[in-house]
């Protein structure tokens, strides 16, 4: 359900992408992510209560999977009143980031540069790379991937 979703999203705001080109990026996500995909969670949809009944399914998902965190850009429809009594909390992504790389630089920049490196069809200097990042909201993240950018 939340592949379709942000597949379907990324679809109607983004004519330069195509079908496959999502697709494709869902199974390299499922293939790549240890335990990304979440079973057996549709029974609690119905008892959940936030601003947008569409986003009821992440919740059930992140409860199910145990989750701590929901990581969105849409923070707003998942207020902490009705996330706290499951324990969860969300973090914008770029917050998310910023965690990851303070934990782990080495293993944050060897995915980016992974990720860098991967661009084929519009490859990305390091500069390019970082603003297209930061345009996407990730200025935090940003800020401290230049004190690394020489492992980029």
């Amino acid at each position: 359900m939340i592949h379709d979703e942000w597949i379907g999203s990324l679809l109607k705001n983004r004519s330069d992408l195509t079908a496959e080109q999502l697709k494709r990026t869902r199974d390299l996500m499922d293939a790549h992510v240890r335990d990304c995909l979440v079973t057996g969670f549709e029974d609690l949809i119905p008892a959940i209560s936030l601003p947008d009944e569409k986003d009821r399914h992440v919740l059930a998902a992140a409860i199910r999977a145990g989750a701590d965190v929901i990581v969105t850009f849409n923070q707003k429809h998942f207020p902490a009143a009705s996330l706290q009594p499951f324990g969860i909390e969300t973090l914008h992504p770029d917050e998310f980031l910023k965690y990851q790389l303070d934990l782990a630089p080495n293993i944050v920049c060897t995915a980016a540069k992974r990720h860098r490196a991967s661009l084929k069809k519009k490859p990305k200097t390091v500069s390019e790379y970082l603003e297209t990042l930061e345009s996407q909201g990730l200025a935090q993240t940003v800020a401290e991937l230049r004190k690394f950018s020489e492992l980029i």
